[in-house]
């Protein structure tokens, strides 16, 4: 597939709120520990969701926008004169993967089907499930988009680092980098390589960081902070 051009990207607003979101997930970095990338991640996206639904292929989009409400419906009680809210977290658990399975089961081979088992899987891994998650990763990867693709294999690079295989992690990385989308950049494939050998290989960190931290923006400033954390030479 031809990678979209600025052009078009200026006139896909689902991409557009895509990439601030990435901004967003890389200027809070010292947030995210382990898997709670994922989960800013998956935040991020419902705020670029909720333009895009009003603009395309309304009724699949609708069935997702509403899928994404319900994941961010809050606990608490329930009140007739106030807003949404779940009692238990388990309620709102089995919610979540009843409308999200629900919309890739009536719209199978869709982007929103896609889009559906990617927050699913991320819904696995903030659960634990790793496996789970994996898998679900790991089919976006394999039947999304390149764009959709993109973001599996960014998250699923976070949870290689996570379970200690690091070598999956970086092999998944340099595909990105080496095949960047509109939703996630070379540079930003490189932060989350540099980000996961910070413990474990600092001298490749350094390596890959000392080619970001000169650059202007939130890449530049992410990289700097990520090299004021590397060991002393």
């Amino acid at each position: 597939m031809a990678r979209i051009t600025r052009k078009e990207l200026k006139s896909d607003r689902f991409a557009l709120e895509i990439e601030h979101s990435i901004s967003f997930f890389e200027e809070h970095q010292k947030a995210i520990v382990r898997y709670g990338g994922i989960a800013l991640l998956v935040v991020a996206l419902i705020f670029g969701y909720n333009i895009y639904a009003r603009n395309r292929r309304a009724l699949r989009e609708q069935t997702l926008a509403r899928a994404i409400l319900v994941r961010d419906t809050p606990l608490g009680p329930i009140n007739p004169n106030g807003p949404p809210a779940f009692p238990t977290q388990q309620v709102k658990d089995e919610a979540i993967n009843k409308a999200f399975s629900d919309l890739k089961a009536k719209y199978p081979g869709t982007d929103e089907a896609e889009i559906a088992e990617y927050y699913l899987a991320a819904h696995r891994a903030d659960l634990g499930d790793l496996a789970g998650a994996e898998k679900g990763f790991q089919e976006v990867m394999q039947k999304g988009d390149e764009k959709y693709a993109s973001l599996a294999k960014l998250a699923l690079a976070q949870i290689y680092f996570g379970q200690g295989k690091p070598d999956a992690a970086q092999k998944i990385l340099e595909d990105l980098m080496a095949h960047p989308t509109i939703f996630v950049s070379k540079e930003q494939a490189s932060l989350a390589l540099a980000r996961g050998f910070l413990p474990i290989k600092p001298a490749e960190a350094r390596k890959t960081l000392d080619g970001l931290r000169n650059q202007t923006g939130p890449v530049g400033q992410v990289a700097i902070s990520m090299y004021n954390e590397l060991p002393a030479k």
